[in-house]
């Protein structure tokens, strides 16, 4: 059971997850469920032992005569076995058997601390769940309530020996039930570890994964760089940029307190002084210590080391990709500051590249605002709504071996399509693959201090020099406080932003992807620090704005920004800006600003001032991808 110290901060990270209210059940249709304390071991190089609390849900009807597929799920971060109730239910109604888990490191009286969804510790264990979902009774599992021993026979097994397997069949590793993965956030990458585990192991039971809103790579989602992607940007298949990201010191404080409030809520384990021991020894803050290394370095020198973005970065499927083979419907949040949609092209074009089947899908909730639209996501009734039924057709082919092959496919919803009275249906455009769109190339202009214009014909380019400077380590300028405040007026103090803009628009402009600008900009200042390493360099966000007709009211689309470590100012920088799914209405202006801070980032330590000059001989640019109606299906 979640206590209570975590429910208000783990709800509100779980409500960019997958929606799971619950339907109401009757006594027919409720799967039984049995509450379990299953045993997980030899995890990590330490060869851990952990305790896992689950909840084994199964359909009525399912007995081992008459087996069903399954599948695994898992929490998100902060969360708990019990935010799957609802899903189980909606697909037990489907006829899934369904093991929910608490994952390693949170509330389920068992003091191994929280690895990051790593391979060896979290891959593992999901590993063995997997073996136990296939009946494999060398995995320890004891029902809370009547203390006796459980093995899984309900669950439809594919290592059974084939009639008239032949040579030159390849063998089904033994326990191998028909099984697939879902799930959000911390429950998303648990799905690339697991199948990674399975990989490594040669075993490869995982049939299908639908991971959600999740990382390509930590070291990014914490400390995004995005002027040094490779190929410079994420449609390279990578977002591991070269250099040293800019810390965004809210998101990672609100998952370190949380982290800290579960461990604490496990201290009763402590009654063991053995158990004692090992925890004040081992475990840091309920982390590993690699996590604690990395908040002490940005406190003390406001940027992470290159050892622990390699760490981040080693739990993350960026690390391993290469290895994935497994299906992957892959579902990432337009309203979401945690992890963009950068990272899910990121996945998407790297499975897509080695040929793993996958599809790519831009829901229209994340991390900062967890609402679906009307119709979009009910995973407790899953073939009631758009992404459910998807979610579905894909386990159901994969899995269980019924239905048509899925389509690969790209596809994002539009909220201006159903705001003007379109179906979920309407709103989800799809095409064959990512991305679907062509190029706007706009020029910028400078026509005074703080900015200028953003122009079509190089004639029209004046010569000008704009310059604005940081002022403080943090802030002071406004998008978000992470996923607290997402309604506030965004804020740029005169003197620390210039931004350029086009004139009213004429007619919709409907931006699907990143834009990406390209600028020389000057620092003497910088030039003098930047030789020293990430601290003396470059810090800027960049984003874009939609600036209403009137001038004044001014959105910035789901609160997206761009942060930047530059490290040699004197050399033209191209800066990948957040992935988007937006109108600029008719009347509307387009405007790309460059700032020197962030509230919710930890940027320069020192004031940093910084010129942008236009005219001949120097091109300053905008590229905008625009919908491409003729890729759409």
């Amino acid at each position: 059971m979640r206590r209570t110290a975590t429910v208000l901060l783990s709800s509100a990270l779980a409500a960019g997850g997958l929606v799971t209210v619950a339907p109401a059940a009757t006594a027919t249709t409720q799967p039984s469920v049995r509450d379990l304390t299953i045993t997980v071991t030899g995890l990590g190089p330490e060869k851990r032992t952990c305790r896992i609390d689950a909840d084994l849900h199964v359909p009525p009807g399912v007995t081992a005569a008459d087996p069903a597929p399954a599948l695994l799920v898992t929490n998100g971060f902060g969360g708990d076995k019990t935010d799957q109730a609802g899903l189980a239910r909606g697909f037990g109604e489907q006829g899934y058997v369904v093991l929910s888990y608490t994952g390693l490191g949170f509330v389920d009286g068992d003091l191994c601390p929280i690895t990051l969804d790593d391979v060896e510790h979290d891959g593992a264990a999901a590993s063995q769940l997997l073996r136990f979902l296939g009946g494999d009774p060398s995995v320890v599992a004891v029902d809370d309530a009547t203390q006796e021993r459980v093995v899984v026979d309900q669950v439809v097994r594919e290592d059974t020996p084939a009639k008239g397997r032949g040579k030159g069949k390849k063998a089904k590793p033994t326990h191998d039930p028909q099984v697939g993965m879902i799930g959000g956030s911390y429950g998303g990458q648990i799905q690339f570890a697991a199948a990674a585990a399975e990989h490594r192991a040669g075993t490869n039971r995982l049939d299908a994964i639908v991971p959600t809103i999740t990382w390509n790579d930590l070291s990014y989602s914490l400390a995004p760089e995005n002027s040094a992607l490779p190929g410079g940007t994420a449609e390279s298949g990578s977002v591991s940029s070269t250099g040293t990201g800019v810390f965004k010191y809210q998101w990672a404080a609100l998952f370190t307190a949380l982290g800290v409030a579960t461990g604490v809520q496990d201290l009763t384990a402590l009654a063991d002084p053995a158990r004692s021991q090992e925890f004040v020894r081992n475990n840091c803050l309920n982390f590993e210590p690699e996590v604690c290394r990395a908040l002490a370095e940005v406190a003390v020198q406001g940027h992470p080391s290159r050892a622990s973005i390699d760490y981040l970065r080693s739990n993350s499927v960026a690390g391993y990709v290469h290895q994935m083979r497994v299906p992957t419907l892959l579902m990432q949040g337009q309203a979401d500051t945690l992890f963009n949609l950068q990272e899910s092209v990121a996945t998407y074009t790297a499975l897509k590249a080695q040929g793993t089947d996958v599809s790519l899908v831009w829901q229209s909730f994340g991390h900062s605002d967890g609402t679906p639209a009307p119709g979009e996501m009910d995973l407790s009734n899953p073939e009631s709504t758009h992404l459910g039924r998807q979610a579905l057709a894909w386990l159901d082919h994969y899995v269980r071996g019924v239905g048509e092959e899925p389509r690969p496919s790209f596809s994002y919803h539009r909220d201006w399509v159903q705001q003007a009275g379109g179906s979920i249906e309407d709103a989800y455009a799809e095409a064959d693959a990512f991305p679907a769109s062509t190029s706007s190339t706009f020029l910028l202009s400078s026509t005074g201090t703080a900015g200028g214009d953003l122009v079509t014909s190089p004639a029209d380019v004046r010569t000008g020099t704009s310059a604005y400077s940081s002022v403080a380590p943090v802030g002071p300028n406004f998008t978000e406080t992470s996923f607290l405040d997402q309604r506030s007026p965004v804020v740029d103090p005169p003197g620390t932003a210039i931004s350029f803009a086009t004139p009213p628009l004429d007619e919709p402009l409907d931006v699907v992807g990143s834009p990406r600008l390209t600028v020389q900009l000057t620092s003497p200042a910088v030039e003098v620090t930047q030789g020293g390493g990430p601290a003396g360099q470059l810090v800027a966000y960049a984003k874009v704005y939609d600036i209403a007709a009137d001038g004044t009211t001014i959105e910035l689309p789901n609160r997206l920004i761009s942060p930047v470590r530059i490290t040699d100012v004197g050399r033209p920088v191209t800066i990948e800006l957040p992935a988007v799914v937006h109108r600029f209405a008719p009347g509307h202006r387009l405007a790309v600003v460059l700032a020197g801070g962030d509230l919710a980032y930890r940027g320069a330590t020192l004031p940093q001032p910084v010129a942008l000059s236009t005219g001949p001989g120097v091109t300053q640019s905008l590229t905008v991808p625009v919908e491409d109606g003729s890729r759409l299906r």
